[in-house]
């Protein structure tokens, strides 16, 4: 093992370590009982020798009775210690998974969202679920008896050196032997147990986002190729656990055969010393009950060993992902108000800003925008032009590589994001809904709300009609991701959400896209309240939505190449005149 590795590894245990070491008291107390009950278990040899040489060879039932007695008596306390070390060591595993699953998800959604472009949904949930649930059952089961198995070796190997010497020379010099096959197939099983998990991962990722696009499947008839697809994967991940598992099968047969082998030899020296008078039938009870012993800690550890590797691999992966750091770094300002003195105006100086998964691509060019408060802008242009970067750069899901954006005269990077986007309220295109009720979701922009702001809410945002409707109202639950309402309906609540959080910048990207003519000018004029004394950023995908915006700013490939209102950017834009052109045509045509 080179140096880079073990400093690797030492590094995972420290980590693991600082999740254990909270609970002290109770490993602590795992400990006594695994050492008491290990004593109880060295103890029941003597209780063998007794019942034996005392017993069977003196043939006398007072001492046979009295050694089944003491042996009894020393099961009835192993019994008592074994339950206390498994439920307390059973306790310790739960708990310490479900701090790490916790530590690993509190750190998953501060990260930026552009980790995500790079690492699939999938596979990080493999880390929560199946990763962590290994790591339980390891250090609930596993390590204990790995822990368990090396004292009762130990504690053995000293019981056999005093009962005798000879014998257990003969035992000892068969370790070396037993001992090898460990260290050589127990890399090759740390290996590829992580690469069985990585491939598990795959599998859940796989299966995971053909049930997202299920319907897409379904439409193009793709069923059986998925199948296909997806039984690929899985075979792949069976063959690399076949070998894992074939690995750990030649690590256990291989020290089977070496224990073994050890006291058939140990038996047969034992054997003849018993016959010439050497050493007692009891001293050979006892030292074969020590040698059994110490053969099976060896084969559990053996056994184990492998387990130990996994749950080392699954480590490795779940402090991998508690070691990313996020690329935004939380400012130190917490207000979550702007102060009413200071003008809310929100500025774009000479941003300049590459997508961390397309660095050859600018997204925005020396962008210059501003917006002043109660204001209303709007940002329209081709598909890739640079309008939603702009909403995600505000809301400092990135930053810009260049330039800085201000609000109220202060980089947005001095903000904590907290404060930052406490101010704002996002209205998308796709609205976002959660598998809980209505409730719920409408107060997800403000948890501590009322039931009557939120009614209050979904009536300014024409949703309350169809609510009430619902089979259970606002305690309906809505399925995954809103599956159980029109696209119409999803975009109300989202527009309600935005209402709820009364926000002092609103991002609107197209909110009325989704609603029938109708839905579409009752909302539009709660918008139109919403929007009074707040700064608006609008993204126009319909020109005839922001007609009466105070600015509209055209965008093409990340820059701005005009600003004014709608009737100045018809006399000054050709690529405004076009969009518009071709918009209005194309209505007259539907209509």
């Amino acid at each position: 093992m080179s140096e880079r590795e073990k400093s690797q590894r030492f590094s995972v245990i420290l980590e693991l370590w600082q999740f254990i070491a909270q609970y002290k008291k109770t490993l602590a107390a795992a400990c006594i009982a695994l050492v008491f009950t290990a004593g109880i278990t060295l103890t029941i040899g003597q209780g063998v020798r007794i019942l034996i040489d005392e017993g069977f060879v003196a043939q006398s039932d007072g001492a046979l009775r009295d050694a089944v007695f003491f042996i009894m008596g020393l099961s009835l306390c192993m019994a008592f210690g074994t339950y206390i070390r498994f439920y307390l060591v059973s306790w310790l595993g739960e708990r310490v998974s479900a701090d790490l699953r916790k530590a690993v998800f509190n750190h998953i959604v501060t990260l930026h969202p552009s980790y995500f472009e790079t690492n699939r949904s999938g596979e990080i949930m493999s880390r929560l679920t199946t990763d962590t649930t290994l790591l339980q059952t390891i250090i609930g089961s596993s390590f204990s008896m790995a822990l368990r198995s090396s004292l009762t070796f130990v504690g053995a190997l000293v019981m056999l050196l005093a009962t005798n010497l000879k014998l257990s020379l003969i035992v000892l010099a068969c370790v070396p032997l037993v001992l090898m096959p460990i260290l050589i197939y127990g890399r090759r099983v740390r290996s590829l147990a992580k690469s069985s998990q990585d491939t598990i991962a795959n599998v859940g990722t796989y299966a995971g986002e053909i049930i997202q696009h299920i319907k897409t499947v379904q439409s193009y008839n793709r069923e059986s190729s998925e199948m296909d697809a997806f039984g690929e994967e899985v075979e792949l991940a069976f063959e690399v656990a076949r070998k894992r598992v074939r690995q750990r099968a030649l690590l256990i047969a291989a020290v089977i055969l070496m224990v073994f082998g050890a006291i058939t030899g140990m038996l047969w020296s034992g054997g003849s010393d018993v016959i010439s008078g050497k050493m007692s039938g009891g001293e050979l009870g006892a030292f074969v009950f020590y040698a059994i012993m110490m053969a099976s800690a060896v084969a559990t550890i053996s056994e184990v060993y492998g387990e130990l590797q996994r749950a080392a691999g699954a480590t490795e992966r779940l402090i991998e992902l508690l070691k990313v750091d996020s690329l935004i770094q939380s400012g130190s300002t917490t207000e979550t108000h702007l102060d009413s003195h200071q003008d809310a105006l929100v500025t774009f100086n000479d941003v300049q800003f590459h997508y961390p998964s397309r660095p050859d691509s600018a997204a925005l060019k020396n962008l210059n925008l501003s917006v002043e408060e109660g204001k209303s802008l709007a940002l329209v242009g081709p598909s890739g032009a640079g309008k939603s970067t702009i909403f995600e750069l505000l809301q400092r899901f990135y930053d810009p590589q260049l330039g800085e954006i201000d609000m109220a005269g202060t980089n947005i990077r001095n903000f904590s994001t907290d404060a930052l986007r406490q101010q704002m309220a996002l209205v998308p295109q796709q609205p976002a809904l959660f598998t809980a009720d209505v409730w719920y979701n409408i107060r997800y922009g403000k948890p501590d709300a009322t039931d009557e702001e939120v009614i209050e809410a979904a009536k300014a945002a024409h949703a309350h009609d169809f609510i009430v409707q619902l089979p259970e109202g606002y305690d309906s639950h809505l399925g995954e991701q809103g599956t159980r309402l029109s696209g119409g309906q999803k975009q109300r609540l989202a527009i309600a959400r935005a209402i709820l959080k009364d926000p002092k910048i609103l991002l609107l990207d197209e909110a009325t896209s989704a609603l029938d003519a109708e839905s579409e000018y009752h909302v539009q004029k709660a918008l139109e309240t919403l929007m009074e004394n707040r700064t608006t950023i609008i993204i126009a995908h319909r020109l005839a939505t922001i007609l009466h915006a105070d600015n509209i700013a055209v965008l093409e490939q990340g820059e701005v190449i005009a600003q004014g209102k709608h009737r100045e950017l018809l006399q000054r834009s050709d690529l405004y005149r076009r969009l518009a052109e071709l918009q209005f045509q194309a209505e007259e045509k539907i209509a």
